[in-house]
């Protein structure tokens, strides 16, 4: 099986945040990918067709870009858990089993890296055997290829990267279904003041108001009326 260390390792850079030091490294994170060539020809030409496009835009415009694709939606989020369990408490747990299992390879995460960030994980898959890494990231495939989808949908060329990261798992990228996300300003919006709620509370203004009849407790024996 070809070595795929230095792949998995500029694969998690292209999705990092780019900064003035990602953009500095392009070149040589497309070479790398380049010499190893542990990705088909073809997808490797589209990550250097990527590298090239980054380049090229203004690094503000790039910056940009990013935030709005991958901080603004669950469709898109690198973090791997967001897509399996959302904000239920299901996510600690499985946060520190994986945070567990870097540990037990070795590697110690920075206190502000959450474990289940694509990032990340690839990063750990670079310091394991071809072979482990493959499986490693097998398991993960559903949801690699449901951020893929999401990104193709958006016609964004990180897609390709996706794409990169599931051939390195043994696996094709394939379209799925994409969930729609809610747009930002309506998941964050606060109700209006006053403008009413459902049926538990206040009706809305024109709207029939609910009248709750409260039954008083019956005085107890020997009370006072």
């Amino acid at each position: 099986m070809k070595n795929n260390r230095h792949t998995l390792r500029a694969l998690a850079l292209l999705l990092g945040y780019p900064d003035a030091g990602l953009r500095e490294v392009l070149p040589q994170l497309a070479d790398a990918i380049d010499a190893e060539a542990a990705l088909p020809r073809g997808r490797r030409a589209e990550l250097r067709a990527f590298v090239g496009e980054m380049q090229r835009t203004e690094p503000i415009e790039l910056e940009s870009r990013y935030v709005e694709l991958f901080d603004r939606g669950r469709a898109t989020s690198l973090h791997l858990f967001e897509h399996v369990h959302g904000d239920s408490r299901d996510r600690g747990p499985a946060m520190i089993d994986l945070t567990q299992t870097y540990e037990k390879a070795g590697l110690l995460l920075d206190p502000h890296e959450l474990p289940d960030h694509l990032c990340v994980v690839l990063e750990f898959a670079s310091t394991q055997p071809p072979a482990v890494a493959r499986e490693f990231l097998g398991e993960m495939a559903h949801i690699l290829n449901a951020i893929f989808s999401a990104l193709r949908q958006r016609e964004s060329r990180y897609a390709s990267v996706l794409a990169a990261v599931l051939e390195v798992a043994g696996h094709q990228a394939e379209a799925v279904a994409v969930a729609e996300d809610a747009p930002i300003d309506e998941s964050w919006a606060e109700p209006e003041a006053f403008g009413g709620c459902n049926s538990k509370g206040q009706a809305a203004p024109g709207q029939p108001q609910p009248i709750h009849i409260v039954r008083k407790n019956a005085p107890a024996l020997g009370a006072r009326p």
